[in-house]
């Protein structure tokens, strides 16, 4: 069996880096600070830039205003993210390839990764990680795993939206990995969001699987101090 193919993302080098991770494929990063620039930057004019042909494009001023309006709604959204401690995010699209009936439908699903820190009171991280989801209503199937990184709480959880949001009343599972720095003054959290709750077997070993690959040192540094070949 061959070993994994990874691409480097060119954050891997990112000197304040302080979590390194893998993303499976079919996922999309969304550029947190490329999307949520300083009025008056260098980088709300390349914004400005790179959204010019989409609002070019628009058949009409509806559309365009329409446009305008999702993309604050989003800005909003991602905003309100890193107001509590995300650092990155992305969007997932696969093909649904399983189906009870046999029948292969390829409907497009749709899911949403973030990667959050909480400050926690100092303690074991086997403690931190143990708290994290005591007390807390609601989450089910919680697991407690030793991963290469350290010990790790999984859980699950499913929102159904208020009806005064304004949002689509379909259930949203969220799917939830607490992992204690072992600074033992924080935590971060994974969560992987869908509303394919049926598929939550599938998205369960998709958060697993990028939680396997949390390192809290950069795992290229060994290699790089390895004397190089000639």
């Amino acid at each position: 069996m061959s070993a994994p193919t990874f691409l480097l993302d060119d954050s891997v080098n990112d000197p304040e880096a302080e979590l390194w991770f893998a993303e499976p494929a079919g996922f999309t990063t969304l550029p947190l600070d490329a999307l949520l620039p300083e009025s008056g930057s260098p980088a709300a004019e390349q914004l400005r830039t790179a959204v010019a042909p989409f609002l070019d494009a628009a058949p009409d001023e509806m559309a365009r205003q329409q446009f305008i309006a999702q993309f604050a709604s989003a800005q909003q959204l991602m905003s309100a993210l890193r107001e509590v401690g995300t650092v990155h995010c992305s969007i997932g699209l696969h093909r649904d390839d399983v189906d009870e009936t046999g029948a292969d439908n390829g409907r497009p699903l749709l899911s949403f990764f973030t990667l959050s820190w909480r400050e926690t009171a100092v303690a074991p991280r086997r403690v931190t990680a143990a708290r994290a989801v005591t007390g807390a209503e609601g989450h089910t199937h919680i697991e407690y795993r030793e991963l290469p990184c350290g010990p790790t709480t999984f859980s699950e959880t499913i929102r159904t939206p208020l009806a005064e949001s304004g949002l689509p009343p379909h259930p949203l599972l969220q799917i939830h990995a607490y992992l204690p720095h072992p600074d033992c003054k924080r935590l971060a959290v994974l969560t992987l969001s869908t509303t394919a709750v049926a598929r939550r077997g599938e998205y369960r070993a998709v958060l697993h699987q990028i939680a396997e690959t949390v390192s809290f040192e950069n795992p290229l540094a060994a290699s790089e101090e390895q004397p190089r070949k000639k």
